[in-house]
């Protein structure tokens, strides 16, 4: 049950550095070119929520648990 709650965790994460990312994509229109804009989202601390999530998801997913506990 812990794993499926770290996995949600994760997603949620996931979701909302995405949505930040995208959202950001609009100082593309007002004249950023594309190495400012990764330069702009890598100094974001929101932006961090997509890395953190993906790495809770794939740790919830690939660290076993008990022996006969079945994997996602």
């Amino acid at each position: 049950m812990a794993r499926v709650f770290f996995f949600l965790v994760g997603f949620g994460l996931t979701v909302i550095g995405a949505i930040y990312i995208i959202c950001y994509l609009n100082l593309m229109t007002i004249g950023y070119n594309f190495s400012e804009y990764v330069n702009f989202i890598s100094r974001r601390l929101e932006c961090y929520y997509m890395i953190i999530g993906l790495i809770i998801m794939i740790l919830s997913l690939t660290l076993g648990g008990k022996k006969n506990e079945l994997y996602i």
